[in-house]
């Protein structure tokens, strides 16, 4: 019998039993449906007082004035646009304010390092 050898052998491990022992993963959908009240009807929700249903993977307005919601979706979009053009302005400016501050303090560094040289320039002479 080795020191270190190899003694350990598991015991094999038992078949798993079902995980559930009910029988209602056998029935169909709607007998599902019926037995386990599963039956929500579509998703519904109001949003800026406007009601809307969730149908076919979309979002329908329930009122159906849809040409309402085409002429709201169309100032949104024109909104939208000036604020990007409004968005991209603001951006430039910061732009430009960003280089003139670092231009400045360059400047400002360049008139302290001749102000230092003058100061010591001036020490030696005397």
């Amino acid at each position: 019998m080795p020191l270190f050898g190899n003694s350990f052998s598991p015991k094999k491990t038992p078949p798993r039993k079902w995980a559930s022992l009910s029988n209602l993963h056998l029935l169909d959908r709607s007998t599902r449906e019926v037995e386990l009240g599963l039956e929500y009807g579509t998703p519904t929700m109001n949003l800026a007082g406007q009601s809307l249903k969730f149908e076919n993977g979309h979002w329908v307005s329930e009122s159906g004035s849809f040409l309402g919601d085409r002429r709201e979706l169309q100032r949104l979009r024109k909104r939208n646009q000036q604020l990007e053009e409004e968005n991209n302005l603001l951006r430039l400016k910061v732009d430009i304010l960003l280089d003139m501050l670092s231009e400045t303090t360059a400047e400002s560094h360049l008139m302290e390092k001749e102000l230092e040289e003058l100061k010591q320039h001036n020490w030696r002479k005397k």
